[in-house]
């Protein structure tokens, strides 16, 4: 390190007094102090730029550009010191060595700094290191170690011994396939002539041969994967769709229930207000009732008392028949005392006197006067019976009908009062068993709700297992499927013939069920006929006896 600086210091030394003069005397600065100043900053940006580079490479952050700066300045310095020995005549052959000179302590320090930043790399960054190339084979074979060391440079390959190898594969693949063709690689398909054309970008023989079927393994990776995403998407979409049926269902049986025991209190309102005004209807039913029962009684005490009125009139007339049969008998007894009296006066006739005789038929017509007397007076008694018979019979005839009008005014009212009250008593039994009939038809529909909800859950819970095990199944075929092809080491077509037997086997054994458009997205394909070709080789696998889990 100490002799590195050291020579830096030489050089700068050397370079800066060359540089300064060449800038005064040629360049046409106009004094040697500004000629100093441009010697100074061209040596300043070199060490600055050095100082940079080395830094970074020791704290293993290099900057691969930086170099490329500080060579062109070094180059500049060179071409500055070299002009400055240039004569102004003629050149000679000690010319060139004097200019050839002033350029060599520059090109020395360069060579130090980057011996420095190759050792700083091998200390920070020992898996970074490369081999060398040996000169002899720079010297025997410069255009193809050029192409060696460009791959080397370009594609990050360390070892030359590596490199050496990767050539010698390339020169015998490329012989062997002159020889399968013989000699005309004209005739070589595409996919065999892949080393030679990827071998400029680093590719290994094997690389190159390996890659159409890593492409198509990866074409049919990410076409798997897709479909598997499509799947979990069509699942999740399932899986919500089944919550969202299970939560309507669940919300419509919250809102069937508060509308039921919506409908049930108001039907118990309803019950409780038809109760009351029965109540009341029953209330003002009795009360007329009592008022009926008060006007029956008083028509029945007014009959009592026309009967009363019938029973005393009945016993007048009794007494006034009795006191006309008295008198009756008293006139017999007179009529029967008169004709004793004629039968004495016809028998004292000849005996008695005409005075007697007078005086008899005087005492026999006045006895039949009293007799005729007390018959008119029977007989106006009679008469005053028969018309108080009559008006008293008039008068409990009007007492009757009057009686029975009421009464059956009251009974028409009393039977109406109870047709309401039994009416408003059957509505108010139909309003509560209508009530209980929505009461238990919200109940069973809540029920049934529920039981749709369970049934939705359960469905969707069985439909994710279901789906979750045809998954499983199919991506065990899929890893057998795929592991036997491993095994066999087969070709991309091969593999992807298999592919579409299974996606056969999926929609039912059928091919012409399996849609062209499907093969065409799980292969990665854009022809459709290449896709009837994989349907058709792979129906003919099929009938040939392939299976997956064979």
């Amino acid at each position: 390190m100490a002799a590195a600086l050291v020579l830096a210091g030489i050089g700068l030394y050397l370079s800066f007094g060359h540089v300064a003069a060449f800038a005064f005397e040629r360049l046409h600065f106009n004094s040697l102090g500004k000629g100093q100043l441009f010697a100074g900053g061209v040596d300043t940006g070199i060490m600055v730029m050095i100082a940079v580079d080395l830094l970074m490479a020791w704290l293993k952050r290099p900057i691969s550009w930086i170099r490329y700066p500080v060579w062109l300045l070094t180059a500049a310095t060179v071409v500055l010191n070299a002009a400055s020995a240039a004569p102004r005549g003629p050149w000679e052959t000690l010319d060139y060595i004097a200019a050839g000179a002033h350029g060599v302590v520059p090109v020395l320090f360069i060579m130090v700094v980057e011996v420095g930043r190759d050792a700083i790399d091998r200390v920070v960054r020992p898996d970074q290191e490369r081999d060398s190339i040996p000169l002899v084979r720079w010297l025997l074979a410069p255009v193809a170690t050029a192409r060696i060391y460009r791959r080397m440079r370009l594609w990050g390959v360390a070892s030359y011994p590596e490199m050496v190898r990767r050539d010698q594969e390339l020169i015998a693949y490329e012989q062997w396939l002159k020889r399968k063709h013989d000699g005309d690689l004209s005739q070589a398909t595409e996919d065999e002539l892949l080393p030679m054309t990827m071998a400029p970008y680093g590719y290994t023989v094997a690389q190159a041969l390996a890659m159409p079927d890593e492409q198509e393994q990866a074409a049919q990776e990410r076409a798997e994967e897709a479909e598997r995403r499509r799947l979990d998407a069509e699942t999740r979409s399932e899986v919500a769709k089944a919550e969202s049926e299970a939560e309507r269902l669940r919300a419509k049986g919250k809102v069937e229930l508060v509308q039921a025991e919506v409908d049930g209190q108001t039907g118990q309102a309803r019950a409780h207000a038809r109760a009351q005004v029965s109540a009341a209807e029953r209330a003002a039913e009795l009360e007329q009732q009592a008022l009926d029962n008060a006007v029956i009684a008083e028509a029945r005490a007014r009959e009592a008392e026309a009967e009363r009125k019938e029973a005393q009139e009945r016993r007048a007339e009794a007494a006034a028949d009795l006191e006309k049969a008295e008198l009756e008998r008293k006139a017999a007894e007179q009529r029967k005392t008169a004709a004793e009296a004629d039968k004495v006066a016809a028998a004292e006739a000849g005996a008695i006197e005409t005075e007697r005789i007078a005086q008899a038929r005087r005492t026999a017509a006045a006895a039949d006067l009293e007799a005729a007397e007390l018959e008119r007076q029977a007989a106006q008694k009679r008469k005053e019976a028969a018309e108080a018979n009559r008006v008293a019979a008039a008068e409990a005839q009007a007492i009757e009908t009057q009686t029975i009008a009421e009464a059956r005014k009251a009974a028409a009212e009393a039977d109406r009062v109870a047709a309401e009250t039994e009416r408003a008593a059957a509505e108010t039994r139909r309003a509560t068993a209508e009530a209980d009939r929505k009461k238990a038809e919200e109940d069973r529909r809540r029920e049934a709700a529920l039981a749709d909800i369970a049934r939705s859950q359960k469905a969707a819970a069985e439909a994710e297992r279901a789906a979750a095990e045809t998954r499983r199944v199919a991506a065990e075929i899929e890893r057998r499927a795929v592991e036997a092809e491993d095994a066999a080491k087969l070709k991309p077509r091969e593999r992807a013939v298999r592919k579409v037997a299974r996606m056969i086997l999926a929609v039912g054994g059928d091919a012409d069920r399996l849609p062209l458009a499907d093969i065409q997205r799980e292969l990665a394909v854009t022809s459709p006929g290449t896709a009837s070709e994989y349907r058709q080789e792979a129906a003919e696998l099929l009938a040939g006896g392939y299976r997956p889990e064979q």
